[in-house]
């Protein structure tokens, strides 16, 4: 069953065409990564889905439903962590968790229980009476989470949650998630995190201008568009025989001598850097230090847009 199924979304501001004929499909037991720089319409996008914003021209269903500002027997299946913090500053961590998960949960005992397993699952359990301010902007984070989940719903909606973290935060908050979509959630990710959506995410829509430019698993994108391997090979000095060698190897794209740095190009091929050696072995070409990069979702990106993801 699809989860979350959007057809035909046209959301405008006046002259500003925010989210343009967007179409998006979530199967259950995803974690689906909308990928897109600041103002590509990730947020519109969710606020949208949620019912938070109109729009002037579209569908909507959740859970196979079509989905409306009334719908509120859909709501209660769906945790959101919103990009900003949001959380009430003179309540303390375990009323604040609490607090959001009694708009889904009534009985106070089943609430109780819901808010202890929130607590642990985020690690909060050593500041269950500090107030927000006493917080880190990690821990605060995680309370964010908290907050959002602990009513154990069936769709979680994650925007931007690591934006300002440290590192450690930020893997936290990302093991978490995983952990969440083992347990049965299905969850959306937005991010202009590239490193973050590959890590993480099962399937991944690149946006940008309120368009869906691309969607498909990592490895799907980037055979979409033919990405490109990079090889850095130090020479033991500069040699215009070993910069001729590579540039007849079939699979090379580009190649250009830096100095003594070899730099060459690949297309797509599963032996770019055996190929490339074993050439410069061939040819009796002395080098040392190897450095390949395979193809990233900024490569992607790049080749899409023409642009660096974070413009």
């Amino acid at each position: 069953m699809s989860v979350v199924e959007v057809t035909g979304l046209v959301k405008r501001y006046r002259e500003l065409v925010a989210l343009d004929n967007f179409n998006l499909t979530i199967e259950q037991g995803e974690i689906f990564g909308l990928l897109g720089p600041n103002g590509s319409g990730k947020t519109t996008a969710i606020n949208c889905i949620l019912q938070l914003l109109t729009y002037d021209k579209g569908e909507i269903s959740l859970f196979g439903e079509p989905m409306s500002p009334t719908r509120y027997d859909l709501k209660r299946r769906i945790g959101i962590v919103p990009q900003n913090v949001a959380v009430f500053s003179q309540l303390n961590v375990t009323e604040n968790i609490d607090y959001f998960c009694s708009l889904y949960i009534t009985d106070k005992k089943t609430r109780a229980v819901l808010v202890e397993e929130a607590i642990e699952f985020v690690g909060l359990q050593e500041y269950r009476r500090f107030r927000p301010r006493k917080l880190s902007g990690g821990l605060m984070r995680r309370l964010n989470i908290a907050c959002g989940i602990a009513h154990k719903p069936e769709l979680i909606i994650f925007d931007e949650p690591t934006v300002a973290v440290d590192p450690q935060s930020r893997n936290a908050i990302l093991e978490g998630i995983q952990r969440l979509n083992a347990e049965g959630s299905t969850v959306i990710y937005t991010s202009h995190y590239m490193e973050e959506v590959e890590q993480i995410c099962t399937r991944i829509m690149i946006m940008d201008r309120g368009q869906a430019l691309a969607t498909g698993t990592n490895t799907e994108l980037k055979s979409m568009v033919g990405v490109n391997e990079r090889i850095e090979v130090e020479l033991a000095e500069a040699d215009e025989q070993a910069l001729q060698v590579v540039r007849n190897l079939p699979h090379t794209a580009s190649a250009v001598l830096d100095g003594n740095t070899l730099r060459i190009t690949c297309s797509q091929g599963s032996h770019n850097l055996t190929d490339t050696l074993s050439a410069l072995q061939s040819a009796e070409v002395a080098y040392g230090r190897v450095y390949s990069e395979p193809p990233t979702l900024n490569d992607v990106f790049l080749e899409i847009t023409g642009k660096e993801l974070r413009d």
